[in-house]
């Protein structure tokens, strides 16, 4: 599992001590927990569609991250709109404030039989101690996405578990992102590669069981 910070390789074929971007100053960040992007590194993200804004920042994550795993730090990220990217692919959640990553962890989403939803979503309501009625299941840190009740809460994300169209993570990190987003922020969704086949997917993504 790959983690967005080490995601730099990957699309621009550049290790991630490429000369920093010239115009962002985060003084007060320890060097060693952020990655800035170059211009060319900003520009491939975006026409790869990897992100659909400008992303000036990434956490350094020293290691691929395991089940039940993440990572915060916004330290010296001023302020600015908070948005949210769920990547289906490689199980991993980033959350952004402005142009700059504050949050990652690995994700739980849905199985075959209740899909995770793909695209440009906004956060409809927030719910610190939601439990679902439908499938009496406690969803703790609710962030609904859509009218039928696909969200982002609080989970146990473990091998072998799924969810019926939300996306779970991490209790803490959930925490974290609820506090630090509100109703009308933006998450996109993006879906699993069209050319996987079903025995690569059976290595690298979440088996459905539930």
């Amino acid at each position: 599992m790959v983690a967005l910070g080490l995601w730099l390789s990957a699309i621009t074929g550049r290790s991630s001590s490429a000369r920093p971007v010239p115009a962002i100053s985060l003084e007060k960040a320890s060097s060693s927990s952020r990655v800035m992007l170059t211009h060319p590194q900003a520009s491939q993200a975006l026409a790869s569609g990897t992100v659909d804004r400008p992303v000036e920042s990434l956490l350094a994550i020293s290691r691929p991250l395991q089940f039940g795993d993440y990572s915060w730090d916004e330290k010296g990220v001023p302020p600015g709109p908070t948005w949210v990217r769920v990547d289906l692919g490689s199980q991993l959640i980033s959350v952004f404030r402005g142009g700059h990553e504050i949050g990652t962890a690995v994700i739980v989403y849905g199985g075959e039989n209740k899909e995770t939803p793909t695209g440009k979503l906004h956060i409809i309501a927030k719910d610190r101690d939601h439990r679902s009625s439908l499938y009496d299941a406690a969803m703790p840190y609710t962030l609904q996405l859509t009218t039928d009740g696909v969200s982002i809460h609080g989970s146990s994300v473990r091998w072998g578990a799924a969810t019926h169209g939300c996306i779970g993570v991490p209790l803490e990190f959930a925490h974290k992102l609820f506090d630090s987003a509100k109703v009308g922020d933006e998450v996109l969704i993006v879906g699993l590669p069209v050319l996987k086949t079903r025995a690569a997917n059976s290595n690298q993504r979440i088996n459905p069981t539930s």
